[in-house]
Formats: structure tokens, C-alpha cells, sequence
């Protein structure tokens, strides 16, 4: 079989599964051969995307293909850094951004607080890709260790979830524990000072600890956690702007597809994007998980699991149903 029409194939199979996941008609979602144009003298329309260091969002941006797609709809495309999933779905709850990617726990706790938002697509898993880690000279050296001891971590992102679980493996409860709730840059600063006794964190913060200062892996997320990263768009631009939500996922899809296969050149693309060198930017490309996938049944289970233990452990004020922030055809599935 010639492997560019099997290339072409498999992304239109992919294109069409993700249409149908948002709840959209075939015929709604734009042609990247043929867009709709503006109407004579529409004023441009702003698409805002919230992205952080990480994954094919971050490439998206820095290769610029969504721009070319959406220029002849007179859309253009601002992008707003964000340090951490929850402060990137804060602002899509506050409305300064209509889309964004975010680990497994941020859409709860974002959902507990109210957010009007939608899933839109997902990553595979990537287990590898968050991890907890101590320093290189500590003295701890298995996760009974961390009994009475400080761990770090970004509240309400996806490591949230890998803590409990890895306390949970070693049959520790979460308050044998001191947590301490810090962002990424500020989380790092305490660690290399000592101030704490572990760090729970994901890639590329994960890759330049270990290779920056020698962090040691204590556990990662194999075998304990899928950390899958979810596409999010607030509910009221997605219902409003659904050719633009689909023209995001097939491009992701695209980029995704040549990704897996040219993890050098995704590095060198996302080095200077990131402020990491080529050598730790690839081995948290490696570590990423490539293939975005419409959001199943299965999926979404898979989420409220994890909002019910929140929930038990009082992480977030009231129980959520995952299927509220489900598109429409989803959530028939899943109920």
C-alpha cells in the first residue's frame, strides 16, 4: 500500500471520529482545502488558546499551521502561556481564553468550581511523563520513606491524582504526609533549596530536574496512573464556533501523527518554545504520549473515578458528574 494515502487514511479516519465526538454534523466542520470565507467586511474574530510547556498544543503554536488554516476565515489566533492546568482552566472559566490542554485532575477541580466547559479531545496515556522525585543525595529511598516528610506539588493538577495513588500503592493515607501546594517554578526553587522532600511533577519540568540537578525518580506514574492530557474548550465558544474547534483537533491530528516519528526534530522545534535545550526537551517528547482520540464512554469513566476520590478526600467542595462537561454525543453514550 503507498504509505501517503495510507498516511492520508488514517488522519481522515481520525478527523472523522473526533467530528463526531464533538457532536458535529460532517458537514459543519471546514475543509482544510476549501474554508469558508468571511463575508465583505466581517470584522476578524479572535481565537484565544491557553497552552503551557508541554505537547503537540506548545508545537502547534511555534510551527504556526493554525494560523494558515483558520487566516481565510478571518480568524486570527492569540496564545496565552500558563504556568499549570488549573491556572490555564481558570482562565477559561473567567473567559479570557476559549481553548486550552490540561492534565486528568484540572477540568475537576475547574468543574467543581463552576467552569462552563466542554471536553473536546484527548491524548493517549503517558505514565511515564509525571513522576515523583527526590533529590539526588536524599536519603529517601522508597515511598514508605515519605511518611511525615514535605512533598511539593501544583495543586489541583494532574500529579494531584499520581500522589494519592502512589500513597494509596504504598498504603499510606494522604495526610501521613506534608503537602505543600506550590507552582511549577516556585515547587523547583524550593526543592534545589531543600525546603522540601520530594516533588511531584511532569514533564518538561520533570526532564530538566533530572538532568539539570540530578533529581531521582522515587516513582512514576507506570502501572499507577494513565495521565492523560484533555483538550478543553469553554462550552459557549465551541457551540459557537464549531468548524474552529474541529479545525484545531485536525490539525493536532496532523502534527500528532508526524511527531511520534521525528521526536529530534519536535526537540529542536520546542527547545527554544520551552527555554530548554534540545537534549531534556527530547526526552520529555519521548516521554509524551502521540494520537489525539475523541472522548469515549470509557474515557469519561475514567474521569469521574478520579472525581470521587477528590471528592472523598475533600479536594474539591462537592461531588461532579463528568458527563456535564461532555459533548452532547458523549454523554447519551455514557448515560
Amino acid at each position: 500500500m503507498n504509505p501517503t494515502v495510507s498516511l492520508t487514511r488514517r488522519l481522515a479516519l481520525t478527523a472523522a471520529g473526533l467530528t463526531l465526538s464533538l457532536g458535529l454534523w460532517p458537514a459543519q466542520a471546514q475543509s482544510p482545502a476549501a474554508p469558508a470565507a468571511p463575508s465583505p467586511g466581517a470584522a476578524k474574530s479572535e481565537l484565544r488558546i491557553g497552552f503551557q510547556k508541554y505537547g503537540t498544543l506548545t508545537l502547534l503554536k511555534a510551527r504556526g499551521d493554525l494560523e494558515k488554516r483558520l487566516a481565510p476565515l478571518g480568524i486570527t489566533v492569540r496564545w496565552t502561556e500558563f504556568p499549570a492546568g488549573p491556572q490555564l482552566l481558570e482562565g477559561l472559566n473567567v473567559g479570557s481564553i476559549d481553548f486550552g490542554t490540561v492534565g486528568e485532575a484540572p477540568p475537576i477541580f475547574a468543574q467543581a468550581a463552576g467552569a462552563d466547559l466542554v471536553y473536546v479531545a484527548n491524548q493517549p496515556p503517558a505514565p511515564a511523563a509525571e513522576a515523583l522525585i527526590v533529590p539526588k543525595d536524599s536519603p529517601l529511598r522508597s515511598l514508605a520513606d515519605l511518611k511525615g516528610k514535605k512533598v511539593v506539588l501544583n495543586k489541583g493538577s494532574n500529579v494531584h491524582y499520581l500522589l494519592v495513588k502512589l500513597l494509596e500503592k504504598q498504603g499510606l493515607a494522604y495526610g501521613d504526609i506534608q503537602v505543600v501546594y506550590l507552582p511549577p517554578a516556585d515547587a523547583r526553587a524550593a526543592f534545589e533549596r531543600g525546603a522540601v522532600d520530594a516533588w511531584v511533577i511532569w514533564d518538561p519540568f520533570l526532564a530538566a530536574a533530572q538532568r539539570q540537578i540530578g533529581a531521582r525518580v522515587l516513582a512514576d506514574g507506570q502501572g499507577v496512573v494513565a495521565n492523560h492530557q484533555f483538550y478543553l474548550a469553554a462550552r459557549a465558544y465551541a457551540d459557537r464556533q464549531p468548524q474552529v474547534i474541529q479545525a484545531i483537533v485536525e490539525e493536532l491530528a496532523k502534527l500528532d501523527r508526524w511527531s511520534e516519528g521525528n521526536l529530534r526534530d519536535v526537540a529542536q522545534v520546542l527547545a527554544p518554545q520551552i527555554g530548554l535545550d534540545v537534549a531534556t526537551t527530547e526526552l520529555a517528547a519521548s516521554r509524551f504520549a502521540y494520537g489525539i482520540r475523541p472522548i469515549t464512554p470509557a474515557i469519561a469513566a475514567e474521569q469521574q473515578k478520579i472525581a470521587d476520590v477528590f471528592h472523598a478526600l475533600k479536594l474539591i467542595p462537592k461531588p461532579i458528574r463528568i458527563s456535564d462537561a461532555l459533548p452532547k454525543t458523549v454523554r447519551t453514550a455514557a448515560n
